[in-house]
């Protein structure tokens, strides 16, 4: 498909014709091509004035904190209220052999089938920060195509869950109930992002749930009065982060976590935090990709490509500076 046809497909295709438009796009705006790049472009371009509609949820949280079977339980309870629901999931991609079982669709075995979701699940393809490298761009063609929730899904991997608070609405931390002592609740970075932290598989151990969500709770609160004085928890115009208890196996807590959520949404539209934190969002994509695409253009420029096995073998004999020689190949690119 060109990207009119595309275009088209996308904002106005029937239900078959739209899915397979979105995969196309997606696939599109994935490809490393110049040319692909090229229509890539002029098709966000023409589908943007169409998105930001939809409120865009991150999820993060260790490996077997059930993720995917909250994901499910979360999608299916919004599709019964009437959402349209796009879930884009990351899995990690092999240092091997570059691939990855992309295995999250079949995990979701009912919502996948949901003729109101859809589920793209994309390799890591090496970049930090718990998302793959087009997430953003995927997320703008659901929108486009009507999805009015976004569900973003980490990798997870633990502290490096980030880059998920810099393109959601909200970030959403789900932890274990018997995750650590103490000090693992207080440890900052991902925890210090997070809107909303869920302790799931509470039905396992109730106690310590409980345990769990105090320590959390009295975590979250430290690190709210540190550094954030416009946080003073009397003020009810800004939102603090919540800690509460589900077992999404046990389809217990969805409804009590989408309020939550939809008490921030409320919160945050009114004090004008949302706008704000999207423009700053957009600001920083655009940075991202500046530094994208000159890391691509050093590697392309001749002088640089010339040059840089003489002076990778020297930095590997021990005879050049690895600083010396990436000022060097830096010279030659300017």
């Amino acid at each position: 498909m060109t990207s009119p046809v595309l275009l088209e497909s996308i904002l106005h295709g029937d239900a078959a014709g739209q899915r397979r438009a979105i995969a196309k796009a997606i696939t599109l705006l994935e490809s490393t091509r110049a040319d692909h790049r090229a229509e890539g472009d002029a098709l966000l371009t023409g589908l943007l004035p169409h998105t930001g509609k939809a409120f865009r949820l991150g999820i993060s949280g260790v490996p077997g904190v059930g993720k995917s079977t909250f994901i499910e339980a979360l999608g299916l309870y919004l599709i019964d209220k009437g959402h349209r629901v796009a879930v884009l999931t990351v899995d990690p991609s092999s240092t091997v052999s570059g691939g990855s079982i992309l295995g999250d669709k079949t995990r979701m075995e009912k919502l996948s089938v949901h003729d109101q979701a859809y589920i793209r699940p994309s390799p890591s393809s090496g970049t930090l920060g718990g998302v793959a490298e087009k997430t953003r761009e995927a997320m703008l063609v659901c929108e486009a195509a009507g999805y009015d929730i976004v569900i973003v899904e980490t990798v997870g991997v633990g502290q490096s869950e980030t880059a998920v608070s810099g393109m959601t609405d909200m970030f959403v931390l789900m932890q274990l109930p018997n995750a650590g002592d103490d000090l693992q609740a207080i440890k900052k970075g991902v925890m210090e992002l997070a809107d909303l932290v869920v302790i799931n598989k509470a039905d396992l151990d109730p106690d310590a749930a409980t345990r769990a969500r105090a320590q959390i709770t009295s975590s979250l609160r430290l690190l709210g009065l540190q550094g954030h004085p416009e946080h003073a928890h009397h003020n009810e115009a800004v939102w603090h982060p919540q800690v509460i208890q589900l077992s999404a196996l046990m389809g217990r807590g969805v409804d009590a976590f989408w309020a939550e959520v939809s008490r921030f949404r409320m919160l945050q539209s009114d004090n004008g935090q949302l706008a704000a934190r999207r423009q700053q969002q957009a600001k920083a994509w655009m940075w991202e990709r500046i530094d994208a695409g000159l890391k691509q253009r050093f590697r392309a420029h001749p002088q640089v490509r010339a040059a840089l096995d003489d002076v990778s073998q020297r930095v590997l004999a021990g005879t050049l500076p690895a600083s010396t020689a990436a000022r060097q190949l830096l010279d030659l690119f300017d």
